[in-house]
């Protein structure tokens, strides 16, 4: 009888290394090392306050947000934190959580992002399923953009005593030689206002004080922001550390590249860990 030499071994290998040439994404670690998500989940255990640092638009960052909070949920005593939402509608996401409010009340009165059923509902309605709690950590737009447009902080000293329990406590602290702001004024060319920066540093005080208020001794803060505020440990670590050096923070990135089998040296030492997705990969709006 003939022996029949089986095909599928050789075509598994085949299947598998075209995949391996197809990731959509890996892990590296600050010094630019490929890491496993076991090891990402090592260290997210033993820090306090996790900045995770994500694309807005990018399917990878909100697929692993919602897998970290699942298993930091199992055995911690976990708050989530969120640049999407906006101090001064923090009732409102306690009223939807409690299930004393409806969904479209919610949209329809705590300025939602857009992309928010497709983006943050999973993570929202998890913590609401779970019992847990969901700080809005951004400071209202209104007065960012007076910062702005109206002369820096200063724009701020007018706001009434219950405006300015929405905000981080004036006055600011700011330096503009940090690598990140130095960057916005750069980027913007001859349209660069000092301004503009110090509309950004007020959101990342802001986000860091609302961190800081609702963090207790043993819990564990999962923040998520855009990467730009947390890069390079800058943005509202750098306002975090300023308050208290002494918790133990952990940052997450996200960046794009054409391969993802090696992180470039611009994109090293960006964050504790680093989540290189591929660049063609399909964007959420």
């Amino acid at each position: 009888m003939k022996k029949i030499i089986p095909l599928f071994f050789p075509v598994f290998i085949s299947i598998s290394l075209f995949s391996q040439d197809k990731l959509a994404y890996r892990l590296f670690d600050i010094k630019g090392k490929k890491v496993s998500y076991k090891a990402l989940k090592k260290q997210v255990l033993k820090a306090d306050i996790i900045l995770f640092g994500e694309f807005h638009d990018n399917p990878i960052s909100h697929w692993l947000e919602l897998e970290i909070i699942k298993d930091l949920n199992k055995n911690e005593n976990l708050i989530i934190g969120a640049e999407m939402f906006e101090s001064d509608n923090q009732q409102l996401i306690n009223d939807y959580l409690s299930g004393a409010l409806n969904f479209n009340t919610l949209d329809s009165m705590g300025r939602l992002w857009s992309n928010y059923k497709t983006d943050y509902s999973p993570i929202v309605e998890y913590a609401k399923k779970n019992n847990l709690p969901v700080v809005a950590t951004n400071i209202p737009r209104k007065y960012a953009s007076r910062v702005f447009k109206n002369g820096g902080f200063q724009a701020l000293d007018n706001l009434s005593d219950l405006e300015k329990k929405f905000i981080a406590p004036l006055p600011i602290d700011f330096d503009i030689e940090l690598s990140q702001y130095k960057n916005m004024l750069d980027m913007m060319g001859d349209h660069a206002s000092p301004d503009i920066v110090k509309a950004q540093a007020i959101k990342d005080a802001t986000m860091a004080h609302f961190i800081l208020q609702n963090y207790s001794e043993g819990d564990k803060f999962l923040h998520i922001n855009g990467s730009y505020h947390s890069d390079f440990h800058q943005g509202i670590l750098w306002y975090l550390m300023n308050v208290n050096s002494t918790l133990k923070y952990m940052t997450i990135s996200t960046v794009y590249q054409e391969n993802v089998q090696k992180l470039s040296k611009e994109n090293m030492k960006r964050a504790n860990f680093i989540i290189c997705v591929d660049s063609d990969i399909t964007r959420t709006f």
